[in-house]
């Protein structure tokens, strides 16, 4: 049967790889695209950097055009054409021209549907005004260039510090307009735990960004100069221009309107062949509920990569083409860039294992910190960076991972990413081989140094506690950093100072009755004092991340 007629309704990640799959699936297929916008395949990603100036060329961010699937792939597309609704008695698709108003049927074998999502646009007053935008397509950049060029924009408002959020805002700063950026949470980047956000925050100060959290926009009003934004705790911000950039959600009205079922999340639910509960519908992208590899869980996930994947699966099983495996759910891996910052995430978090907790999957698991440089300190150039793991207690699983810094924060994240996809443990990144000279990383690369400390802490060889956790009664805090260090950066309150060059000389007036957690600067001579304590007989213990990750926690111990 590969000469089934195919309508793909959406283009972009999902349906443009479907719709190119398919063809090289099968010469005798009909394929149809249906796309509601001008554009059937753009690098949506690409769109902050072209508001930007970055990127110059709109062009540039056409990854196919109509012209290119027709005389490449002798596939079909309809630009400006709508679907408003699926018949699956009789198997066909309502399509509206949004040029001319002309509504016509169009029957299919197999019907694909990849609408993807919308940008959320909160029920607020004011919404409406000129002057409030949304970033999903290339009209929206269209229009955001526009706005910019004819008001002469010096000043934005940025709702939402998420990963478009804090692209946006770096690019319109580099068009040298003042951004405030409004975030609900308590910190920028709210998908990464709080700690590992401080050097976003930073950067965002660098570049006098006015970065506003744990509030959230209320009310948007007409002010004398522009724009009038009254914020939840009550401040007001005029502007020249709003960008809501508060989430996503999914296009189901489709899908909803001719009974397909919807998960829990509220995407389209498919099996792991993207088929949903019509055998003749399939649907892809950021649209459908897809199955979270670590934990389980329906989960939603907005990416290209997911939907690029799930398109071409699609058109395999559509066409018979191959033994294909279901789609193994996702991990959730991804990376922003504010100037010279990159803070990169894959799998969970701790924020995100504690939803999965109230939702009835609790995973016990233990987290590590550290400071490594991104490539050897003697090569010109070393910039540390802050990488945070997180595993299962009992069998070490690798759970997730965040890294924050400059220079090859990707790279550590993809590794431990492909980790996580095999099911990988703390063990396997202690032994991995990875590419080493000088100039790219070290002898310990840091996911080695990160999996190190994480199997060290589980054999029991060098505990670790946290900052946050809570202090046993008695337990004594020191500092064995050099003198010089505490005075210039400061130190825990109540810590005592016991330099590591002493401390082989001093420990013994320690008591052995009382836990002894150690910290340094980054949590590596605090692991030589850990193991020289323990070998003589004393509960000591690694304070993880070392000062370094103190000074971006709170609350900060004050012991007596």
């Amino acid at each position: 049967m590969d000469s089934k007629k195919i309508v793909i309704v959406g283009g972009v990640a999902g349906g443009a790889s479907c719709a190119a799959r398919a063809r090289r699936n099968s010469e005798k297929a009909e394929i149809i695209m249906i796309e509601r916008g001008p554009f059937v395949s753009f690098a949506n990603c690409g769109l902050p950097y072209h508001v930007g100036n970055v990127i110059r060329k709109e062009d540039d961010l056409l990854v196919a055009t109509p012209e290119l699937f027709r005389n490449r792939f002798a596939i079909e597309v309809r630009t400006r054409c709508e679907a408003v609704s699926i018949d699956r008695e009789n198997k066909t698709v309502a399509l509206k021209n949004l040029v001319t108003g002309e509504e016509y049927r169009e029957s299919y074998d197999v019907l694909v549907l990849a609408p993807g999502a919308s940008p959320f646009r909160p029920p607020i007053p004011g919404m409406d005004l000129p002057g409030i935008f949304t970033l999903r397509n290339i009209p929206d950049t269209r229009a955001i260039r526009e706005w910019v060029k004819a008001k002469h924009v010096k000043r934005a408002l940025v709702a939402g510090a998420g990963f478009i959020g804090m692209e946006m805002a770096e690019n319109l700063i580099h068009r040298k307009i003042a951004v405030t950026v409004v975030e609900l949470e308590k910190h920028a980047l709210p998908a990464l735990d709080p700690e590992m956000s401080s050097p976003i925050q930073d950067v965002l100060a660098k570049y006098q960004a006015d970065l506003r959290t744990g509030t959230g926009v209320s009310s948007i009003s007409q002010g004398p100069s522009g724009l009038l934004v009254k914020l939840s705790d009550g401040d007001e911000i005029e502007t020249d221009m709003v960008l809501m950039s508060v989430g996503v959600r999914p296009e189901t009205a489709l899908a909803r309107g001719c009974g397909l079922e919807v998960g829990v999340t509220g995407g389209i639910k498919v099996d792991g062949f993207m088929r949903t509960n019509d055998p003749s519908i399939y649907a892809v992208g950021d649209a459908v509920e897809v199955n979270d590899r670590i934990t389980g869980l329906p989960r939603l996930l907005a990416m290209a990569g997911p939907a690029n994947r799930q398109g071409r699966l699609a058109a395999d099983v559509i066409l018979n083409v191959n033994d294909r495996k279901p789609f193994a759910g996702v991990i959730g891996s991804a990376v922003c860039g504010v100037f010279e910052v990159t803070a990169a995430m894959t799998g969970h978090t701790e924020k995100s294992l504690a939803r999965c907790a109230a939702q009835g999957k609790a995973i016990p698991y233990d987290t590590v910190t550290c400071h490594p440089p991104h490539h050897s300190t003697y090569y010109p150039n070393a910039e540390r960076m802050a990488l945070k793991l997180i595993f299962g207690i009992g069998d070490g699983k690798i759970l997730g991972a965040q890294a924050v810094g400059g220079g090859g924060v990707a790279r550590r994240i993809d590794v431990i990413a492909s980790y996580i996809d095999q099911n990988g443990t703390v063990y396997d990144l202690e032994d991995a081989e990875l590419c080493y000279a000088p100039p790219f990383g070290s002898a310990k690369d840091p996911v080695n140094i990160a999996g190190m400390i994480a199997a060290n802490a589980l054999r029991g060889y060098s505990p670790i506690v946290h900052w946050t956790d809570p202090l046993p009664p008695k337990t004594i805090l020191i500092d064995v950093r050099d003198p010089d260090e505490t005075v210039r950066q400061g130190y825990a309150g109540g810590a005592l100072l016991i330099p590591l060059e002493t401390l082989r000389k001093t420990f013994s007036e320690l008591p052995k009755d009382r836990q002894i957690w150690v910290y340094c600067q980054i949590g590596q001579r605090a692991h030589y004092a850990v193991r020289l304590l323990r070998e003589n007989g004393y509960d000591a213990r690694n304070v993880t991340g070392g000062f370094t990750t103190y000074i971006h926690h709170e609350p900060f111990y004050d012991l007596p």
